[in-house]
């Protein structure tokens, strides 16, 4: 009869672990899932309650872009500057060639006007001397 009571037992304690193994994992899940981030959570904040030292500060981080900003802008205005130096000598080259080839141009032209001026002058005097 013990025997029998053992072996009953036994098959009891099996079936007892077949029922509730699915039940104490899903249990587990829902432990894991629901209750643990807010233990979690109570413990990150009550951590940083007690903390002694003082939170990083971002103060710095704007005025070193702000600065970073404005180095850049200077920069920017500088080569501008520059630029803008260059390309007015630059011009003012381009001009000056442009007036000494107008002037060289004028002076070639009043020659060969002179020139044809002169040659009709000639021409017309000795068709005048022939005449005479």
């Amino acid at each position: 009869m013990a025997d029998q009571a053992k072996v009953a037992a036994a098959q009891r304690i099996e079936d007892a672990r077949y029922w509730a193994a699915p039940r104490l994992e899903s249990a587990a899940q829902g432990f894991e899932a629901q209750v643990a981030p807010m233990v979690s959570s109570m413990l990150s904040a009550a951590a940083r309650r007690i903390d002694p030292t003082p939170p990083p500060s971002r103060r710095g981080w704007p005025m070193l872009m702000l600065l970073t900003g404005v180095a850049v802008g200077a920069i920017g205005y500088l080569f501008y500057r520059r630029n803008a130096q260059q390309w007015t000598e630059h011009m003012k080259d381009s001009a000056s060639d442009a007036s000494r080839w107008v002037g060289e141009k004028a002076d070639r032209t009043a020659e060969s006007a002179n020139r044809m001026a002169t040659n009709a002058s000639n021409s017309a005097e000795d068709t005048s001397r022939k005449m005479s």
